[in-house]
Order: structure tokens, then C-alpha cells, then sequence
């Protein structure tokens, strides 16, 4: 009798979710239309009807959620000239691992004149979930970038708080190879400190990072910290063409509140995704 793949040598092996999709731009007639589309896995990519001269993708993991061992890869292309915004049709979930970290890792270009948006909704992690996510971006010297990462830890409805989750965050962002931008932040299992203490979370059940760099960072600095100025758990600062926006919530509706319009301001199309707003 031929012995199942899932149980070779007498232990389950657990099926994993893996998942790939890339999208680029292309300038055609003055605007942004579509050039390559690649999805693989639980990976897929849909691309809305546009009504600005944007092309938009919505990312979508179709395993509903992740858990240790899973992997998922994006990579987005925004090419010479052209305007690529980035969201995805949900929040992502990552659930209790049995072993091992779920791996989300993102790779984004813009080219010369070209402008990224990046605004994935919030990522959801439960209790016992392990995540380690990572943000490259490699742009030129004249492109725009506009990041967004944003977590709720568990479900409020339900009285979670994702004290024994584990959470890895890097980004990295260049221009014209220089590195303008690196991070690294970690959120260990029941690491009180980082959820109480007033000089990290305070508590806080949603927290979120938004990265802005441009030329024109300087005419933005100061329309940010009014938009902010109401709420004592949020900040914005400036260094040379990079803004970097952080806030916590009390909840994930908080956070929305918060960070929505900073992204309205910050946005080439002048608004959230509308998937944000379904």
C-alpha cells in the first residue's frame, strides 16, 4: 500500500499556503494601463476599472488567511511616468501557527517620473499567530512613494488582544540606491513592556506606519500635523524628501480614523482605495 505524501514516515505533513503575483505599469495615451499581470498559488491580482489616469490592483489571498509556514510574495512595478496604487479586497489574517512564521515579503520599483502607492488594508493577527513581513523598495531619484502597514492585534469583538502573537516588520527603501529609509520593528509573545509601556503601544490595539517620499515632502509636513494635531497617540515628522506618519488605536476603527485621512491627503487619486470604504 502506497503511503500518502501527507503522512510520509508515519507524521502528518500539513499542506501550506504559497502564493506569487506580480504586476507593472505602462504608459500608453497618457495613462497608466497594464503591462504584465503573473499570478500563482493563492496569489491573485485583479485590476478595477480605473476613472483617473492611475492603474489600480487589488490584492487578494485566496486561502483566506495565514498561518506558520505559509509564504506570499508581491511585486509591483511602477514604470516611467505612470501611477500604480496598490490595496487589497480584505484585511489579511494571520492565525495560530503550529510552526513556524507566515512570510509576506513585497517587492516594489518606480521608475523615473513614476509614482507607488501602497495601501494594503490592516493585517489581523490572532493569538499564537508568528508573522515576519518584508517592504523593498527600490525608486529613482524624481518617483513618489507612498507606503502604509498598518496591524490589529486580534478581534475586539471578540475580547482579543493577540498577547501571545509575535510580530517582525523590516522595510527598506532606496533611491537611486541609496538607502533612505530602513526599519526594523518587533513585537515578541507577551512582551509587556512593548504593549503597555506609554513610550510604545500604551496599550493599544491597532498600531500603523505611513512612509512618504517625494520631492515635494516639504508642501506636505505641515497640512499632516494639523490632520493629527487632535489625537494625542499619533505624530508626523520630516527629514529632507522622507515623511514618516506612526499612530496607534485603540482599536482598528480608531486607527481608520486616524490614518484615513492622512492617506486622502498623501494620495495621488485624492482618496482612500475604495475598497477601504466596502
Amino acid at each position: 500500500m502506497l503511503e500518502s505524501p501527507a503522512f510520509q514516515g508515519g507524521t502528518p505533513q500539513m499542506q501550506r499556503a504559497e502564493g506569487e503575483g506580480r504586476v507593472a505599469t505602462k504608459a500608453r495615451d497618457g495613462l497608466s494601463v497594464l503591462d504584465t499581470l503573473y499570478q500563482s498559488g493563492c496569489g491573485k491580482i485583479r485590476v478595477p476599472r480605473a476613472y483617473g489616469n492611475w492603474l489600480e490592483a487589488v490584492l487578494i489571498n485566496t486561502s483566506g488567511g495565514l498561518t506558520g509556514g505559509d509564504r506570499m510574495a508581491w511585486s509591483a512595478v511602477a514604470a516611467a511616468g505612470t501611477h500604480l496604487a496598490i490595496t487589497t479586497q480584505a484585511c489579511e489574517r494571520i492565525y495560530r501557527s503550529s510552526g513556524g512564521a507566515a512570510c509576506v515579503a513585497s517587492k516594489l520599483t518606480i521608475d523615473a517620473g513614476a509614482r507607488l502607492d501602497w495601501l494594503p488594508q490592516e493585517t489581523i493577527v490572532f493569538d499564537g499567530s508568528v508573522l515576519e513581513r518584508t517592504i523593498e523598495v527600490d525608486m529613482a531619484g524624481d518617483a513618489t512613494f507612498l507606503g502604509l502597514e498598518a496591524i490589529i492585534l486580534g478581534r475586539e469583538a471578540h475580547g482579543e488582544d493577540a498577547r501571545s502573537a509575535m510580530i517582525s516588520d523590516r522595510w527598506r527603501v532606496r533611491r537611486e540606491g541609496e538607502l533612505l529609509h530602513a526599519e526594523a520593528a518587533r513585537l515578541d509573545a507577551d512582551d509587556t513592556l512593548a504593549r503597555d509601556n506609554l513610550a510604545l503601544l500604551g496599550g493599544a490595539r491597532a498600531y500603523g506606519t505611513l512612509c512618504y517620499v517625494s520631492q515635494d515632502a516639504e508642501r506636505h509636513i505641515e497640512r499632516l500635523k494639523a490632520l493629527v494635531a487632535g489625537h494625542p497617540t499619533a505624530g508626523a515628522s520630516r527629514i529632507g524628501d522622507k515623511i514618516v506618519l506612526r499612530a496607534t488605536g485603540r482599536s482598528g476603527y480608531h486607527l481608520r480614523k486616524i490614518i484615513m485621512p492622512a492617506i486622502a491627503a498623501l494620495s495621488g487619486a485624492g482618496a482612500v482605495p475604495k475598497l477601504w470604504s466596502l
